[in-house]
């Protein structure tokens, strides 16, 4: 069996075909933008050499299969998308999931919240994800699958009315506090998701992407699960590592402002905490690829990589007791 998985979360920035306008202050991307960008997007994943990848900010699920056409590691992958719905009055990305293992069942979105929560009322899209999760079940080994699951909760931009100014600081703050109050919906809809997708399947849970948030905030602890039963709750990969020396810990995964920050996250289940007795593996390290970030290079990414190694235990010994 692989003794060590790696997973890891990409957020993209923009995949998208070039010619497409996306955002009102953002131009389309030029065809030499557009290679650019793709060379850069597959060169990156060889380099990151996961198991299992999330992806976020995917504007074209086509334009991600072209991208993993031009890596040397990923041509044969399992690739799990769903485009943006065209018809809806706002493009918005999508995430993906690629996995070199193989797939227990067919991927799934989670696109709408479970029936006890909701937006306050008189909300746009009260009842679903602005971006829906990604679901799917990843074969590690003989007898272990883990549901994997891809984020993108939403952002900090202000969520202004259509009527609103930035330049008002009071309807600044207002529309701030709109941004927050949908995060922290999502992030309690996807709390409850994956609490009963724990009671339902009794299988490992790693949930990584873009939390647009830092690991020790109100809206990525309620996915963590703070205060429900040690069985549960989910833990930070960078909190629970090996190898973690608190004196050279220098991971970020985003450069705003001259501030560095990580608000993309890897999320595992009890079963990869070596601390636990239900264990059946360890986090060995995290890893954050963000040289980029600093180099300021067009064609990059905006976000850094975060990859973790994870080590399960011997089959046959810790494993087989671990699984009962």
């Amino acid at each position: 069996m692989q003794e060590e998985i790696r997973f890891a979360t990409f957020n993209t920035f923009n995949l998208a075909p070039p010619g497409v306008r996306l955002y009102d202050n953002l131009a389309p991307t030029t065809p030499e933008e557009y290679e650019a960008k793709l060379d850069w997007t597959a060169h990156q994943l060889d380099l990151i050499n996961a198991d299992v990848i999330g992806f976020q900010e995917i504007f074209s699920q086509s334009v991600l299969r072209e991208v993993l056409r031009r890596t040397r590691r990923y041509r044969d992958a399992h690739h799990v998308g769903f485009d943006p719905d065209p018809l809806a009055a706002r493009l918005t990305p999508s995430v993906a999931l690629v996995s070199r293992l193989p797939l227990a069942e067919p991927g799934s979105a989670l696109g709408m919240f479970p029936s006890n929560v909701a937006m306050p009322p008189g909300s746009r899209d009260p009842d679903r994800f602005t971006r829906a999760p990604l679901h799917a079940g990843v074969i590690a080994a003989p007898g272990v699958t883990i549901d994997v699951v891809v984020v993108h909760l939403k952002s900090r931009r202000p969520d202004y009315r259509s009527s609103d100014s930035g330049a008002d600081p009071h309807l600044y703050a207002l529309a701030c506090l709109r941004s927050l109050v949908r995060r922290g919906t999502e992030a309690t809809a996807l709390r409850v998701l994956l609490t009963e997708m724990g009671h339902a399947n009794r299988r490992p849970r790693i949930v990584l992407g873009d939390f647009n948030d830092v690991a020790d905030s109100v809206t990525t602890e309620i996915v963590l699960g703070e205060g429900t039963p040690p069985g549960e709750r989910l833990y930070d990969a960078v909190q629970v590592q090996r190898r973690l020396d608190h004196q050279r810990h220098v991971g970020f995964s985003i450069l705003h402002d001259t501030r560095h920050s990580t608000i993309d996250h890897i999320l595992v289940s009890p079963e990869f905490n070596a601390a636990l007795p239900q264990a059946i593996g360890e986090v060995v390290d995290v890893v954050y690829l963000n040289d980029h970030l600093n180099l300021g290079l067009p064609e990059a990414s905006d976000h850094g990589q975060v990859l973790a190694r994870i080590r399960l235990f011997q089959q046959g010994g810790e494993l087989d007791a671990a699984l009962g």
